[in-house]
């Protein structure tokens, strides 16, 4: 199971009136801890930012699972409740997951959304659907791939 952080990350940004202006941006990395996340930020952004690179913070996410798409350019927060019944007390309970999804516009993130959900057995609802400023997504580097 991957371990998501949310890394933000300060750097010198050239606009593209050509100014330079100092921007906090977020990235999402999976890491076993908060310090191989750090390192794992520093090392996919350096060759892309020009000048100093901060990390400014680190936090773990809940987010349970990731809906790619390479060709979409946003990440979409999905915050889905799985509905079960107690046997017991035939109460019916709501199990919140938070599942990240690549799409290049709300609807499209809900039509991945719902692909990706195809072939599970469980009922669920929608509670929302929201834009996250993230920027990128790193996955764990596999060992035995040569890059």
């Amino acid at each position: 199971m991957a371990n998501w952080f949310e890394c933000k990350i300060r750097y010198d940004k050239t606009q593209e009136n050509g100014s330079i202006k100092k921007v906090t941006e977020p990235f999402l990395v999976d890491a076993l801890s908060f310090t191989e996340a750090e390192a794992r930020i520093i090392e996919e952004q350096t060759p892309f930012v020009s000048g100093e690179l901060n990390v400014s913070a680190v936090k773990r996410t809940k987010i349970s699972e990731i809906f790619w798409d390479d060709s979409a350019d946003r990440w979409y927060l999905v915050k889905v409740a799985f509905i079960t019944i107690d046997e017991k007390t035939a109460v019916e309970k709501k199990a919140i997951s938070q599942i990240l999804v690549a799409a290049t516009d709300f609807k499209g993130a809900l039509n991945s959304f719902m692909e990706g959900m195809k072939g599970t057995m469980a009922d669920f609802e929608i509670q929302s659907i929201t834009e996250t400023p993230i920027m990128d997504v790193y996955k764990v580097k596999s060992p035995d791939k040569k890059d």
